[in-house]
């Protein structure tokens, strides 16, 4: 499937306001997506500060000796810690550092460009996040009237709304 897609890794961000089911829809796409043959990355934004090191440990004492990138290899794994001091775009990061995959899907990032998702419940009682000015261009949604001229899937349509991300990544 690798070949298929074009050779930039194409970017799909999720978004949505908070509770809304982004991460359960984004976890439903990965075994979705995995399961028909490709290799999906993850990119996800987070608001608040999270601490991705530990004082004392050596990855750390790397840093603080000034070190722009930090990687920790295990035998199963790998941990890549960088300075993000300018914001990054999703489609920076994954062209950057997740080349690999056939697809990324970026939780958040409503305000960057590219590709997005919404995941927008009557419940959460909030109006649209995007406009399609910020290239919204389908809703996952309960709510036929919210940007009702983008195609429209239901919340528990992973088969379809996979087939539409494929079809647009390979355009």
């Amino acid at each position: 499937m690798s070949e298929a897609l074009r050779s930039a890794v194409p970017v799909f961000s999720i978004v949505g306001h908070s509770g809304a089911g982004k991460t359960t829809l984004v976890e439903k796409l990965i075994r979705e997506l995995s399961a028909r043959g490709l290799r999906v990355a993850t990119i996800k934004h987070a608001h608040h500060k999270v601490e991705l090191d530990t004082p004392g440990k050596d990855s750390y004492r790397y840093k603080e000796a000034g070190a722009v990138m930090s990687m920790l290899l295990t035998r199963d794994a790998l941990q890549l810690v960088a300075d993000a001091k300018v914001q990054r775009e999703p489609e920076q990061l994954a062209q950057r550092f997740l080349g690999e995959a056939d697809l990324v899907l970026a939780e958040g990032f409503s305000h960057a460009p590219g590709a997005k998702i919404e995941v927008l419940r009557r419940a959460c009682g909030q109006p649209p996040r995007c406009a399609i000015a910020d290239g919204l261009v389908a809703m996952v949604t309960d709510m036929d009237e919210a940007h009702p001229q983008l195609p429209h899937f239901a919340l528990e349509d992973v088969p379809g709304i996979a087939d539409f991300i494929l079809q647009r990544a390979v355009r």
